[in-house]
């Protein structure tokens, strides 16, 4: 059974990034964390609705054409 509050340590996993300047980011974008008493967590779930409230369609730029 995998547990639904990550430390941030392991919410960083999770997210699959690796500075810690980036969670603190998505933490003042909105990201909630948990806090009680000393502990601060984030669920996996507020993760999961984080990116998916964050998600954009990127179109790829279009190609350039010469007509030499």
């Amino acid at each position: 059974m995998s547990k639904e509050y990550l430390t941030f340590k392991e919410a960083m996993k999770y997210l699959d990034i690796k500075s810690h300047n980036t969670l603190r980011y998505y933490i003042k974008q909105g990201l909630p964390v948990t806090i009680i008493g000393n502990s601060k967590r984030i669920s996996k779930t507020a993760i999961d609705d984080f990116m998916q409230a964050h998600t954009a369609v990127v179109h790829p730029a279009k190609a350039v054409v010469k007509n030499d």
